[in-house]
């Protein structure tokens, strides 16, 4: 059976799902999603026995029902080969009570390369499939890790041309290392002055904008999308969830039907909406937790019902979740709204006249499967201390707002299912974060001599992400204001 994608804000809008993949976004500024979520079509232990790219396969086909088996074979066999530096794809490592999901083993070392590395084969393929002519081209704001395995995926694609727009002062200095020094003939980075938030708004006004879509057109050129409001984006991070699950059983680390906890560190709210998706096609989830750092409007949303980003944007050492206007969100809304896109799209209104909206107790009694709490900046860095004390291994800032949160889940409620913890970054791409939060004497310490060292305390060898950079030469230094961004694009496509 077909599955179609209709839009959070008018579900008579429906499209297939290459049509979803190539267009990102809807044309009213709606996200796309299924008409309804299938539901595997295999059983867990059937699962065990496959390799990561089958896994792939048996949860994408149900999603992207257009594609042939052919077609979305070729995707996922170019999407995960050697540019991952485990033959696992994604391991899972055990740890201080926790089942820690490395998602961060491919070309740019963030879980965004599990979706990224697949998404530009899935667009072209939906290009071709849709009798495309014209230019796509990617228009993307990232808070650091989208960016850089957007860049590195789309990099020389025939067809395509890549934007990426990133708050200047707002990633880590690897983070920006990594976007500025992409190579590609079509790759462009542009620094904003301002925060996520405004490089997102500023993309999504770009999408809005009728007249400058038209304007594209008869320029040979179309959007697409690499941010997880892309369905084409949040398919294949359903994949790894119900990867993990099958590995635990597996393992005989958990007995078949037995129930797990999954704990997401959350900015855009995408990576937990994947999970909540693999629960609804009828994986064995628990607890969907979510972790939030200093930037805590997810939750209060949570706590309240109320969402309310009007408050103080903070700079914390988890800048990719640095986020108060968390976009897949949307999609999540539109669900406990009873998929009534008229309620939706009052409520999307709301927050972007407003800032703020509620949601209806009917609404809020839907969201029983969440648990929301937050990290101080404190907090984090003293469990980055505390699980390198323990056990030697050593985590990223952003799986340690995670691993905060879940100690606290445990203490406030008693339940001991096990659980895993999308593990999102390597530590290498905060080193300096990490390393300080370890011992404070490595505050005086170089980058790369922050890397090195790390390697020694983690017996990791340095990835290779990070020994390219090390010497690469700056090829992206444009700077823009945020009201700047429409004609910015406009120079760099020349029209």
């Amino acid at each position: 059976m077909e599955l179609l994608y209709k839009s959070t804000r008018n579900s008579d809008c429906k499209v297939t799902a290459s049509q979803a993949i190539l267009k990102g976004l809807a044309d009213d500024g709606g996200l796309f999603v299924p008409t309804f979520i299938p539901k595997l079509d295999v059983t867990v232990e059937e699962l065990t026995k496959m390799d990561y790219k089958e896994v792939a396969y048996t949860v994408m086909k149900q999603f992207l029902t257009d594609f042939t088996e052919e077609e979305l074979k070729k995707c996922i066999e170019n999407a995960y080969d050697s540019k991952f530096d485990t033959d696992e794809i994604a391991p899972l490592v055990k740890a201080d009570g926790a089942y820690y999901l490395e998602l961060f083993h491919g070309a740019t070392i963030a879980f965004k390369d599990m979706a990224l590395s697949i998404l530009p084969h899935l667009l072209t393929t939906a290009a071709k499939k849709n009798n495309v002519k014209n230019d796509i081209v990617i228009l993307t704001a990232t808070s650091g890790d989208t960016g850089k395995a957007a860049l590195s995926g789309f990099a020389d694609v025939q067809g395509t041309k890549i934007i990426v727009f990133y708050p200047k002062d707002g990633v880590s200095p690897i983070q920006e290392k990594q976007m500025v020094t992409q190579k590609g003939d079509n790759t462009y980075v542009v620094a904003i002055k301002g925060n996520f938030d405004d490089a997102q708004t500023g993309v999504k006004n770009i999408f809005g904008d009728k007249e400058f879509g038209k304007l594209m057109d008869e320029k040979g050129f179309q959007f697409s999308s690499a941010n997880s409001i892309n369905i084409g984006r949040l398919v294949p991070q359903i994949v790894y969830y119900v990867y993990a699950y099958s590995r635990l059983l597996l393992n005989e680390e958990i007995a078949l039907g037995e129930k797990i906890n999954v704990v997401v560190p959350t900015g855009n709210f995408g990576n937990i909406l994947a999970a909540f998706y693999a629960k609804n096609m009828g994986l064995p989830i628990g607890k969907l937790i979510c972790a939030s750092n200093d930037n805590k409007v997810l939750y209060d949303f949570f706590a309240t019902g109320t969402y309310d980003r009007n408050r103080e944007f903070i700079l914390t050492m988890s800048p990719s979740m640095d986020i108060l206007i968390s976009s897949n969100l949307e999609r999540l809304i539109y669900f406990i709204a009873g998929q009534d896109s008229e309620k939706n799209a009052k409520l999307m209104n709301e927050l972007k006249t407003t800032g703020k909206y509620s949601i209806t107790d009917d609404m809020k009694a839907a969201l029983t499967d969440f648990y929301g709490n937050y990290a101080k900046e404190a907090e984090t860095a003293k469990v980055i201390k505390d699980i390198y004390d323990n056990t030697g291994y050593i985590i990223d800032t952003h799986t340690a707002v995670a691993a905060t949160v879940y100690k606290k889940y445990v203490k406030e409620t008693g339940d001991t299912t096990k659980t895993v913890i999308a593990s999102t970054a390597s530590p290498y791409k905060f080193t300096r974060s990490v390393m300080t939060s370890i011992d404070e004497k490595y505050g005086t310490w170089g980058d790369f001599d922050l890397v090195d060292e790390l390697s020694k305390l983690s017996n990791v060898p340095v990835p290779n992400a990070i020994e390219e950079i090390r010497t690469a030469k700056v090829l992206h230094d444009t700077v823009c204001e945020a009201d700047e961004m429409k004609d910015t694009v406009k120079k760099i496509l020349g029209i």
